[in-house]
């Protein structure tokens, strides 16, 4: 990897981690010179796979990727170096109403496609997405840098982004792209304006082992408190069974801290009549997590020199697990709006190329935020006749198969 011999970039992309990444990567075979900085240092190359190969344990938090996203790391080069790893190919996927007797099965066989997606470990794909930076020329990894505060300089030559950490190091670039996260502090620092409100729900996320196998099949059960979903991991070294699961528990937040503070007995207890014992008793559960879920839309994402991307952009309810493939396709339009506009002779900060992208980007984002919130509220509703009607709906698309095999299409990226 090539050290920055000058502090002054084309890019700056601040946060390494999923999106931050691949856009990292999608620029590689361009002439800019890109600073990737993040709060953590990268992970070495095969650090957390060969932690992952060793250790019984999972990482609790996991993604959904899509057909899309695979084809994205697939194209990166480093979607091998994940299925090398762990990779759980999830090939159906079962929905159903904890209220009545609603339910809709999906099944990769019936569009023709070998899986509707997979499950992968974070620290899965973020090492192997830093393995390929790490080939990069053209990248430029500069941690741990911790952002303080940003200025924007006017020179002759156009305007100018600097960006100051809290050690005294300063950074310069054009074009400054804010990947860092729902609590985005570029995004704070900027300015920008947003439309969000707390979903008044807490997530709960471990993985547990079942006394049935999951047979690569995704549950997800909707209950008046909340979602719970049920997606299927391949096994650990020392136990190879397709019985462990990563689960997102979505709930009030007075039930998630009296859930997070039962014993591991009580808590398998619950989590199993939860999803109504789908998959046997639970066996085994590890450490558990409980964090707020919040809802976040930047009204713009293109701001004097400052671009935002993924979850600094918007940030939507887990229970789709569409989150991260939002922000690849972020990532992908923002990559290709770039490339085409240096090619045209444009600078990397003009409006009209920045623009564009937030034209391809925003209204499918708020699309899917829009859907996952009308899910949210249905789903909530106790109203006899409304669960009445609900569960009507759920057994008629069911056996809709156009309309259901389209709703899988548009869920793997497969139909944009």
């Amino acid at each position: 990897m090539p050290d920055a011999h000058t502090n002054e970039f084309d890019i700056v992309i601040a946060g390494a981690g999923m999106v931050g990444a691949s856009l990292a990567c999608l620029l590689a075979e361009s002439s800019l010179r890109i600073a990737l900085i993040d709060r953590n240092p990268l992970v070495r190359e095969n650090e957390a796979i060969d932690q992952q190969r060793s250790n019984e344990k999972f990482d609790p938090r996991v993604s959904a990727i899509s057909k899309a996203s695979q084809q994205l790391f697939q194209q990166l080069g480093v979607w091998e170096d994940m299925k090398a790893t762990r990779v759980c190919n999830y090939t159906a996927m079962e929905v159903w109403d904890a209220e009545g007797t609603g339910c809709i099965n999906f099944s990769a066989d019936e569009i023709n496609q070998a899986e509707l997606g997979s499950i992968v470990e974070n620290s899965i794909i973020i090492a192997a997405l830093h393995k390929r930076i790490a080939q990069l020329e053209n990248v430029f990894p500069i941690t741990p840098f911790s952002i303080e505060s940003l200025e924007h300089i006017e020179r002759e030559d156009g305007s100018i982004v600097k960006l100051n950490a809290d050690d005294g190091q300063a950074i310069r670039a054009p074009l400054v792209i804010a990947a860092d996260g729902a609590n985005s502090k570029l995004r704070q620092l900027a300015n920008f304006e947003c439309r969000e409100w707390d979903y008044e729900q807490h997530a709960l996320v471990t993985t547990v082992r079942t006394q049935q196998s999951h047979n690569n099949t995704a549950l997800q059960r909707f209950m008046e408190t909340g979602p719970l979903a049920f997606l299927p991991l391949h096994g650990t070294v020392e136990d190879e069974t397709e019985h462990f699961c990563s689960i997102v528990w979505s709930m009030l937040p007075d039930q998630a801290a009296r859930v997070l503070s039962l014993s591991e007995a009580e808590f398998n207890t619950e989590l199993g009549a939860a999803l109504e014992f789908k998959l046997g008793p639970i066996e085994w559960s590890d450490k558990r997590f409980v964090f707020p879920l919040r809802q976040r839309h930047a009204l713009d994402y293109v701001k004097e020199g400052i671009v935002l991307v993924g979850d600094a952009a918007h940030t939507i309810h887990p229970l789709a697990g569409q989150g991260v493939n939002l922000g690849l396709l972020d990532a992908k339009a923002l990559a290709e709006e770039l490339q085409r506009g240096v090619g045209a002779g444009r600078s990397v900060a003009d409006p009209t190329v920045l623009l564009r992208y937030q034209r391809r980007r925003k209204g499918n984002n708020l699309s899917m935020m829009w859907l996952m919130e009308g899910f949210k509220r249905l789903f909530a509703q106790q109203d006899l006749s409304i669960r009445w009607l609900r569960n009507i709906g759920m057994n008629a698309a069911d056996k809709m198969k156009p309309i259901k095999n389209q709703m899988m299409r548009k869920a793997m990226g497969l139909d944009s």
